[in-house]
């Protein structure tokens, strides 16, 4: 430290002083002006992107939300559908039920006025066939009783008896 105050210079001091601060008013005329207009600048852009990204995110949550509003709409909405699908579909069924009862109601008592249709269809015949069974019955007794004229006598004078009294 004692050499470097034995060789001090005014001098070189001054001129040293003086380039240095030439040196400064150069860097800050040219060099610090465009520094800090880009550091500036760069800041802005920083704050910019800072701002770009916390909007990104609230339009991220917002449209999180929107999409949790959404299935949630969604799903009442099929819920919804599947319920009316359900009540449509048991609808169906009572209907057809009742429609199965109602055409099988008709078809029974179709069937029971064919059945006694029928079975009055088969008393006429059955009465019909006696009928006929009948007259032939008596047609051969009265022919075998009538054959000769004594019991042709003797019918006609039970019938007049039967007719007086």
């Amino acid at each position: 430290m004692e050499k470097l105050i034995e060789e001090f210079s005014v001098g070189l001091f001054f001129w040293q002083t003086i380039l240095f601060i030439a040196l400064i008013f150069l860097l800050r005329k040219f060099a610090w002006k465009p520094i800090l207009n880009a550091v500036i600048e760069r800041e802005e852009k920083i704050e910019g992107a800072l701002k770009a990204a916390e909007e990104a995110e609230n339009k991220m949550k917002e449209l999180s939300a929107n999409n949790e509003k959404i299935l949630a709409d969604a799903r009442v909405e099929r819920e919804s559908i599947l319920k009316d699908g359900r009540s449509i579909k048991e609808k169906m069924i009572a209907d057809a039920k009742s429609q199965a009862s109602t055409e099988a109601e008709k078809i029974i008592t179709s069937a029971k006025e064919q059945i006694n249709i029928e079975k009055m269809k088969a008393m006429t015949e059955i009465k019909n066939q006696v009928a006929d069974i009948s007259i032939e019955m008596a047609e051969k007794i009265l022919r075998t009783e009538l054959k000769d004229a004594k019991n042709q006598k003797k019918l006609i004078e039970e019938a007049l008896k039967k007719q007086i009294n």
